[in-house]
C-alpha cells in the first residue's frame, strides 16, 4: 500500500560539493572506516587488501646457503692462492656443495666449481676466497619478525610469494564490502525471458555487480521490487546486513518514485539531486545505519553515478583510495552544446590520426547502453559553459588503456553491416587493434577526412552526371589530396518491406502512394542520395512521400523500424532485410569503398585492415550475410589531384 503524502524535491548540488557532503556525513558517523580483517590462505589472497601489518614468521633464507655450485671452504685457508702459487686443499678441508645447500659447519665461503681443479682427492685453487663469498647468509632477504607488508596494501602475486617464503600460511585481509543491489520498477523484468511492449529488461544490476567486483566488493542482487512504497521499505529493511545499499530507479520525482521518501523514513537523505548530466536524480543517504545510494534508472546515468559516488565508498571501506585513470589531451571533432548549471559528462571515442589525438562525442542519451560499450573515455563540460567548440583542445579521462587508443583505426562515414564483420576479424587477427566507426553518412565521412578526424571513410556516392561511384565526390571534397579508394564490397540496395509485402510495393514510385509510411536515412548518407536520384528518375518530389523527413542513421535502424511496424518501407541493404526477417525489393547494385588518404596508408592499423580484406574467411563471412559481391574486395583505385584515376590491385 502506497502512502499518500510524499516529500519529493530535487536539488542542484554541484557534484564536487555533493561528494564532499556525502563523504563527510559518512565519516562523521564512522561509516567509512576500513572493514575488519579475516584470515584467508595466502594462495587465495591475490588482490585482497591487508588488514594489518604483516611480519615475517621466519627468516629468508632461514639458514646460511650456498649461492653457487662449487666447494665450501674456510676462507682463511685459501689466502695466498695465485696462478703461480696455487693452494691445494685436502678432502678434509672442503665440502662439495650445490646451489641452495646448507653451508657446512666451519665453512664461511664457496668457490665456484669453474675455479676449482680436483685431482687425486684434492682441490687446487688459484685465487683466494673472501669470507661469505658466494653465500646467502640467513636473513639475507628478510629476518624473522621484520615487516613484510604494511596495512592497506593490495596483495600482488610477488607479495604472495614473499609471504609463503616467510612462513605464512594465512594472511589477515580486509573483508570484502558486501553491497545489496535493489532494482525497482513495475516495468522492469527478468532480461532472460520474452518481453512485452512497455517492459524493460533488468540488466543494470548485472553491470553494477560487475563494477562492484572490479572495485573489490561482493554484490547481492535482490529481486525486482515493484513501484510500491511498502515493498521497497521491506527490501531496504535488509540494509543493516550489508556495508552499502544501492537502489536502482525510482530516484527522481515522478508519481511512482518512492526511494527518497523511503530513505527518509528509514534513515537520512543528505543529497537528492546533483547538478550533473546524465544522472541528476541521484540520492545520497543513510538507511538503517548503512550508506545508501539511490541510482537513476537509465543505464548511463546509473554507471556515472556509480563512478562518482559508489566507487569512492567501496575503496574507502578497504582502506584505499580509488586509482586514478589515465588522462590525455585530444582535439574535439564536433561541437558539443551543453546546459549552464550542469556538469555534463560526455562519452567519447578516441584515436590517433597522424600526429593528432582526436575525440569524437558518442550518443548522449542516458539510455544508450552501447555508448558505454564504445566509449574510450569521457570529457567534462563544466557547469559554467554552454558547450565546447569543434577543434577545441580537451582533456579526456580514459576508460581504456592509452596503449589501446594508439591501436584504434577510426572510420567515419556510411554504415554497412560488413564493417561489423571487419571489426571482429581485425580484433581476432590483431588483438592490439580496434576499429571504431561513426555512422554520419558518406558525405559526413569525406568531411571528416578533410578535417583530419579519421583514417578512412566508408562511402557509396553515385554521381548522377557520370554514373560513376565515389571518385567525383572525393575530388570535390578532398581537393589537392591523394586518396586511395579500396573496395569493401559491391552490394544490393533495395526497398525493405514486411514479410509478404502487404502494401505490394514494387518500385520507388510506390512510395508516393497514399497510406505508405516511409523511413528515410539522414542527409548526406549515400542511401539518401540514391533515393533522391531514383525519385528524380521517377518524377516524384520528396513532398509526395509520407515519412521522407523521418531519419535514422543505419541500415539496421531502417530495418528495425519496418520490422516493428513503425514504417511500411525503407531503403537499405539486403543484409539488413535478412537480419530482421524482412522482404526485399531490389533497386540498385552499388560499390561501397573505403576512402583512405594516402598519408594514412602506411599506418599499422590501416595496413592491418587492408590485410583482413584479403582474407578468404572474411569474404565468406560477409557473403553469408546476403546481397554482397566480394569478387572485387580489396581492389584499389588511386585518386590523384592532378592526374586521371587509375585502377590498381
Amino acid at each position: 500500500m502506497n502512502r499518500s503524502k510524499r516529500r519529493i524535491y530535487l536539488t542542484d548540488v554541484p557534484v564536487d560539493l555533493a561528494l564532499v557532503q556525502w563523504m563527510d556525513a559518512l565519516r562523521t558517523r564512522g561509516l567509512l572506516r576500513p572493514l575488519p580483517g579475516e584470515p584467508v590462505p595466502v594462495s587465495e589472497a591475490c588482490g585482497r587488501v591487508t588488514a594489518e601489518a604483516v611480519a615475517a614468521a621466519r627468516s629468508v633464507p632461514h639458514y646460511h646457503a650456498a649461492a653457487m655450485d662449487g666447494i665450501a671452504v674456510r676462507a682463511a685457508e685459501t689466502f695466498g692462492a695465485s696462478e703461480t702459487a696455487p693452494v691445494r686443499l685436502s678432502r678434509e678441508r672442503y665440502v662439495p656443495v650445490d646451489t641452495g645447500d646448507p653451508l657446512p659447519d666451519g665453512a664461511d665461503a664457496v668457490i665456484m666449481i669453474e675455479d676449482v681443479h680436483e685431482a687425486d682427492g684434492e682441490a687446487e685453487i688459484t685465487a683466494p676466497a673472501v669470507p661469505w663469498q658466494h653465500v646467502r647468509p640467513a636473513g639475507e632477504d628478510v629476518v624473522a619478525t621484520e615487516l613484510l607488508l604494511p596495512s592497506n596494501h593490495v596483495l600482488r602475486p610477488a607479495d604472495l610469494g614473499a609471504l609463503a617464503a616467510a612462513g605464512l600460511r594465512t594472511v589477515n585481509v580486509r573483508r570484502r564490502p558486501r553491497v545489496l543491489l535493489i532494482p525497482t520498477g513495475d516495468e522492469v523484468v527478468d532480461p532472460s525471458g520474452p518481453l512485452q511492449p512497455g517492459q524493460i529488461p533488468e540488466f543494470n544490476t548485472i553491470m553494477l555487480a560487475a563494477e562492484i567486483a572490479r572495485c573489490g566488493g561482493e554484490a547481492v542482487r535482490y529481486p525486482v521490487v515493484p513501484d510500491d512504497e511498502d515493498r521497497l521499505m521491506e527490501a531496504l529493511d535488509r540494509a543493516a546486513q550489508y556495508d552499502l545499499v544501492l537502489t536502482n530507479a525510482g530516484a527522481s520525482a515522478g508519481s511512482h518514485d518512492y526511494t527518497a521518501e523511503v530513505f527518509r523514513r528509514l534513515g537520512e537523505v543528505h543529497v537528492h539531486g546533483v547538478a550533473i548530466r546524465p544522472g541528476k536524480p541521484v540520492i545520497l543517504g543513510i538507511v538503517h545505519g548503512k550508506p545508501a545510494i539511490g541510482l537513476p534508472g537509465y543505464p548511463v546515468s546509473a554507471m556515472l553515478a556509480f563512478d562518482l559516488f559508489v566507487r569512492p565508498v567501496l575503496y574507502a571501506l578497504q582502506g584505499l583510495v580509488p586509482p586514478e585513470r589515465q588522462r590525455l589531451r585530444a582535439t574535439l571533432v564536433r561541437k558539443v552544446h551543453s546546459t549552464m548549471g550542469l556538469d555534463e559528462f560526455v562519452r567519447v571515442t578516441v584515436g590517433r590520426v597522424g600526429d593528432r589525438v582526436v575525440a569524437a562525442p558518442l550518443s548522449r542519451g542516458a539510455g544508450v547502453v552501447t555508448s558505454l560499450v564504445r566509449a574510450d573515455g569521457w570529457l567534462v563540460i563544466p557547469r559554467t559553459s554552454e558547450g565546447i567548440e569543434a577543434g577545441a583542445d580537451v582533456e579526456v579521462e580514459l576508460l581504456r588503456p592509452r596503449s589501446a587508443i594508439e591501436g584504434t583505426v577510426l572510420i567515419v562515414g556510411s554504415h554497412d553491416v560488413a564493417l561489423d564483420v571487419l571489426a571482429d576479424f581485425l580484433r581476432r587477427e590483431y588483438p592490439s587493434a580496434a576499429l571504431a566507426s561513426a555512422h554520419v553518412g558518406s558525405l559526413g565521412g569525406l568531411l571528416a577526412l578533410h578535417r583530419g578526424e579519421a583514417h578512412m571513410a566508408g562511402i557509396h556516392l553515385l554521381d548522377e552526371t557520370t554514373g560513376e561511384y565515389n571518385v567525383p565526390y572525393v575530388r570535390l571534397h578532398l581537393p589537392g589530396r591523394a586518396v586511395t579508394l579500396v573496395t569493401l564490397a559491391h552490394r544490393e540496395q533495395g526497398l525493405l518491406v514486411p514479410p509478404g509485402n502487404p502494401k505490394r510495393i514494387q518500385t520507388v514510385a510506390d512510395l508516393a502512394r497514399p497510406g505508405v509510411r516511409f523511413i528515410n536515412r539522414q542527409r548526406g548518407a549515400g542511401t539518401r542520395l540514391l533515393l533522391d536520384y531514383e525519385l528524380r528518375r521517377a518524377g516524384i518530389s520528396p513532398g509526395q512521400i509520407g515519412g521522407y523527413d523521418r531519419e535514422v542513421y543505419t541500415h539496421m535502424a531502417v530495418a528495425v523500424t519496418v520490422a516493428t511496424g513503425a514504417a511500411d518501407v525503407g531503403l537499405g541493404i539486403l543484409a539488413a532485410a535478412r537480419a530482421m526477417g524482412l522482404d526485399f525489393v531490389p533497386v540498385a547494385h552499388e560499390r561501397f569503398d573505403l576512402a583512405i588518404p594516402d598519408e594514412h596508408l602506411a599506418a599499422p592499423g590501416v595496413q592491418q585492415v587492408l590485410a583482413v580484406l584479403e582474407r578468404d574467411d572474411f569474404r565468406r563471412a560477409v557473403a553469408a550475410l546476403g546481397g554482397y559481391d566480394l569478387s572485387r574486395t580489396g581492389t584499389r583505385l588511386s585518386v590523384r589531384p592532378s592526374v586521371e584515376s587509375s585502377p590498381t590491385s
